[in-house]
C-alpha cells in the first residue's frame, strides 16, 4: 500500500476524524498510487493515521475512510458499511406511509461519494469520487443481496466528477429498466418519479418532514410553491385544504410530472396552477400584476457550491426573498429554504434580514427547518448538514 504523510502540524483534522485531507497539506507520496487507490495516510513522523481513497486530480486529495490500522479496507469493510446505513433507515420504512428515502448519505455513512435513494422496489446511486467507482461492483451486489430491488439505475451525471477524473454517466447497472415514472408513496402521498429523466436521483426525498410541516399552514390559504419541481410542497398543500396552489419551475419535464402527480392522488377538482418560468422572472411578474398570496415556498437549486461563491450566492438568496416578501399579504408566511452547505443558518438568517429590510418588511422567524434522518450528520463533518429553512411571518 501506498504512503501519503502529511505535512507537520496537518494533523489535527485527521486526529479528529474529519474524513478530508487536501492536497496542500501533503508533503510527499512515496509512489504514484492510481486515482481511486486506497492509501495509507502517515503523519509527519511517518506514524499512522489513516487509510483513504487517494485522487491526484480533486483538491480534496485523500478522503478518509478507516482510523483503525489493523482493520483491513476491503470488500468485507464496503459490505459491512452498505449494510449498517441500510439497517439505520429500516424504521422510515416501516409504516406503510413511505417506500421512499436516502439509504446511503455519502461521508455522513463513512462512504465518501456515493448516494443511494429508494423509490419503492427500485434504486438510484450516484458516484462522485474515484474510490467509490472503483468499488461499485461489490457495493452493487450487496444492494441486491440486502435489499433485491427491481433496478439499480446509476445516476452519477453530476459536473462534479470531472474532478476527480470520471465521466458522467446515467445507465443502468442491474435489473431491469425503471418504467418511465415509478410509484412511490411519501407520507401517504402518491409521486411518480422520473428516475432516469430526473434532476438529482430523481426526487427531492430530504425535504420529507418539512413538506408535511408547512403545509399544516395552509388550510384555506393561497399558496404559492417556487422551483415547485414534481410538487412536493404542492400535493402536501392541496391535500391539507389550500384554497389554492400556484406552482412555477422552468422544467417541463418538471411541471408534466407535477399535474401527473395531482391525477395520482385525486386532486384534479383543486384549485391548482402550473407555470413553466424562470421564478426570478414570474415573481417580478407576479409583482407588477398585484399579485399576492398568503403562503409562499422559495426552494431554489444550490446557490453556493463552495465558500468562494457565498457572496455571490448570498446577494442571490437575498434578492429572491426581497421579491417573495413583497408578494405576501400582511401577516403571510414565507417557507425559505438554501441546500448550500456553505452557508450556515445564522448567514441564512442575515441574509433574511437584509431581505426584509430591502423589502420594506418586518420579518419573525417562527419555525426552523432542516434535513430528515435518513441525511445524518457526522459528528467530524459539519458539512454534511447543507439543508436549512426557515418559516418566516412576514408583515
Amino acid at each position: 500500500m501506498i504512503d501519503v504523510v502529511l505535512k507537520k502540524g496537518k494533523e489535527k483534522a485527521v486526529l479528529q476524524r474529519h474524513p478530508w485531507v487536501f492536497s496542500g497539506a501533503i508533503e510527499k507520496v512515496k509512489g504514484k498510487p492510481a486515482n481511486g487507490e486506497i492509501v495509507r495516510l502517515l503523519g509527519s513522523k511517518d506514524d499512522f493515521l489513516a487509510y483513504g481513497f487517494y485522487n491526484a486530480q480533486s483538491r480534496v486529495a485523500v478522503r478518509l475512510l478507516e482510523w483503525d490500522e489493523n482493520t483491513a479496507v476491503d470488500e468485507a469493510w464496503f459490505r459491512d458499511k452498505v449494510r449498517t446505513a441500510v439497517a439505520g433507515r429500516n424504521h422510515i420504512l416501516e409504516d406503510g406511509n413511505t417506500d421512499t428515502c436516502r439509504l446511503v448519505f455519502s461521508e455522513s455513512d463513512y462512504l465518501p461519494g456515493l448516494i443511494v435513494d429508494k423509490y419503492a422496489r427500485h434504486l438510484a446511486v450516484q458516484v462522485l469520487t474515484s474510490g467509490i467507482q472503483n468499488a461499485l461492483p461489490v457495493i452493487i451486489d450487496e444492494l441486491n443481496t440486502l435489499l433485491k430491488p427491481l433496478s439499480i439505475y446509476d445516476k452519477s451525471d453530476a459536473s462534479s466528477r470531472a474532478h476527480e477524473g470520471l465521466e458522467t454517466t446515467n445507465t443502468l447497472l442491474s435489473g431491469t429498466q425503471p418504467p418511465e415514472l415509478v410509484m412511490v408513496k411519501e407520507n401517504g402521498i402518491t409521486y411518480g418519479i422520473n428516475i432516469a429523466e430526473g434532476q438529482k436521483s430523481g426526487f427531492y426525498c430530504d425535504q420529507r418532514y418539512n413538506r408535511k410541516e408547512l403545509a399544516s399552514y395552509t388550510k384555506g390559504k393561497k399558496v404559492l410553491d417556487c422551483f415547485s419541481y414534481t410538487g412536493g410542497f404542492t400535493l402536501n398543500s392541496l391535500r391539507e385544504g389550500a384554497a389554492s396552489v400556484t406552482s412555477v419551475d422552468s422544467s417541463a419535464l418538471a411541471i408534466e410530472t407535477l399535474e401527473e402527480n395531482i391525477r395520482l392522488n385525486n386532486f384534479a377538482g383543486a384549485e391548482h396552477t402550473a407555470i413553466k418560468s424562470d421564478v426570478n422572472v414570474q415573481l417580478r411578474k407576479f409583482r407588477d400584476d398585484g399579485e399576492k398570496f398568503d403562503v409562499i415556498v422559495l426552494d431554489p437549486p444550490k446557490y453556493a457550491p463552495s465558500r468562494s461563491a457565498l457572496d455571490r450566492a448570498s446577494r442571490a438568496y437575498k434578492d429572491l426573498n426581497r421579491l417573495g416578501m413583497q408578494l405576501l399579504n400582511s401577516g403571510g408566511l414565507l417557507a425559505t429554504f438554501s441546500c448550500s452547505g456553505a452557508m450556515d443558518m445564522e448567514t441564512f438568517k442575515q441574509v433574511m434580514a437584509w431581505a426584509a429590510l430591502d423589502a420594506g418588511k418586518q420579518v419573525q422567524f417562527v419555525y426552523q427547518f432542516h434535513q430528515p434522518e435518513d441525511h445524518p450528520v457526522r459528528a467530524s463533518f459539519p458539512e454534511g448538514e447543507y439543508l436549512k429553512g426557515l418559516l418566516c411571518r412576514v408583515w
